[in-house]
């Protein structure tokens, strides 16, 4: 098995430097230079007209079809590129989608623990406007949860800045 590839992998390169050198110059002046000669040779009555004819006829229908095949072995090769890097673009999609859909989820559990966060700051509000009375100590509590919780809205508004610069980022990668 591991012959048969190495001797097809041998054959896949020789035909595309064959594929390559008939379409470059040089090929072209080879091509020119071999008309010309095929046509001088019954000029200079070295080969008779239609022997002539018949073998350069015969050689470029060869070439044609040597060439037919070679041209479609490359198509078939760009073929099989191409879907390989549909595959790859769709991964990448998926890959995309999945990251919006955790984006959003985290999004909303934000607003949720924001929403936390008020509450329990409005708690703390109606806490202090009933116990009045409490002594220094309380209130230096509270006031510590209140900059706890302004700490952490903080924290939380710097998240969501983050999820929006990721979503922003994901709409270029759509984009491309």
């Amino acid at each position: 098995m591991k012959k048969y590839e190495e001797k097809t992998e041998v054959l896949e390169k020789i035909a595309n430097g064959i594929t390559w050198w008939i379409g470059s110059i040089p090929s072209l002046i080879a091509h020119t230079l071999f008309f010309i000669i095929s046509f001088l040779l019954p000029v200079l009555h070295l080969v008779a007209f239609d022997k002539m004819l018949l073998i350069l006829t015969t050689v470029v229908s060869l070439e044609a079809i040597y060439l037919a095949i070679f041209i479609q072995m490359s198509v078939n090769k760009s073929h099989e590129k191409i879907e390989d890097i549909q595959e790859d673009i769709e991964d990448i999609q998926e890959d995309i989608e999945e990251i919006s859909e955790d984006i959003e989820e985290i999004s909303e559990d934000i607003e949720e623990i924001n929403e936390d966060i008020e509450d329990i700051q409005e708690d703390i509000e109606e806490i202090n406007e009933e116990e009045d009375d409490e002594d220094h100590s309380e209130r230096a509590k509270n006031v510590m949860l209140k900059s706890n919780v302004s700490s952490n809205k903080n924290e939380i508004k710097a998240l969501k800045d983050m999820i929006e610069e990721l979503q922003n980022k994901i709409e270029e990668l759509k984009k491309e």
